[in-house]
């Protein structure tokens, strides 16, 4: 089998275990169905996710003068707190920043490789606790707006990891964390503002990934650096490829590069 299209973050949907989908310009391709096959990768050429042009991608799939102009990358993507849509406030394009900031948000603690807090909107959970490989998860407050997740995150990362060990996600070193035991020792360092939204829900939402086998020691593939590249695979987990080498490859770290994609 045989497919040509640009990378993006492949989509999954809840199972188990999690079914993983990449979409290329006119397939579609179930991943789980690849595992333990050969698999072989071939970078052809770039192609920003927004302008569509081939030039080498800068960050999250875009070329340099797409990142620094879409408000797909505003610097409220990756730093919540910065929103200011629900001030009525443009930073890029006030009509769309209005669209993803003022819906429902979660704040949440994942465990992947430790435990971690993070914002989502709700319409993406479960998932961001899927890409980010996390076993397990747990919600601590519902807010109306993405400021409000923003400053929560701020404020308890004070208290608990906000980063995931990649290395160790990848290579399963799991550790148990009671984590309604963690969200009761953060909720005193909620801000005022978010406070009324805390939830006290007992639940944990429990994940379980497509892998046979997990590597020892990760080795990481640069396929922009080597051309091409081909390995049985063992595994997927949050965007990543595990491959029977101890090799992984990250989809969403590799968005915007086009590619062909052989399948033995």
């Amino acid at each position: 089998m045989q497919y040509e299209g640009v990378l993006r973050k492949m989509f999954t949907e809840i199972g188990e275990p999690i079914q993983y989908y990449m979409e290329f310009k006119n397939d579609f391709l179930n991943v789980n169905q690849v595992l333990n096959k050969s698999v072989e990768f071939t970078f052809l050429h770039y192609e920003c996710l927004n302008c569509h042009l081939d030039k080498p991608i800068f960050r999250q799939g875009f070329c340099q003068s797409c990142f620094f102009e879409t408000p797909s990358a505003g610097d409220w993507i990756m730093r919540p707190e910065l929103s200011t849509a629900h001030l009525g406030k443009e930073d890029r394009n006030l009509a769309y920043e209005k669209k993803v900031q003022l819906q429902p948000h979660i704040v949440y603690l994942a465990n992947s490789s430790n435990v971690k807090v993070g914002v989502t909107r709700k319409s993406q959970v479960p998932t961001r606790w899927i890409d980010q490989g996390a076993h397990e998860a747990i919600e601590i407050v519902e807010v109306p707006n993405r400021y409000l997740a923003g400053i929560t995150e701020v404020a308890l990362k004070s208290h608990v990891a906000d980063k995931t060990n990649w290395r160790k996600m990848l290579t399963n070193q799991i550790d148990e964390e009671d984590l309604i035991g963690w969200r009761r020792k953060l909720k005193p360092f909620i801000p005022e503002e978010a406070l009324d939204y805390f939830i006290e829900t007992q639940n944990e939402t429990h994940l379980q990934f497509p892998v046979l086998q997990y590597p020892e020691k990760v080795k990481s593939l640069n396929l922009k650096k080597v051309g091409e590249y081909k390995g049985v695979l063992k595994g997927i987990k949050g965007q990543y490829f595990i491959f029977e080498d101890n090799t992984v490859f990250n989809i969403r770290g590799n968005e915007g590069l086009y590619v062909s994609l052989g399948i033995s």
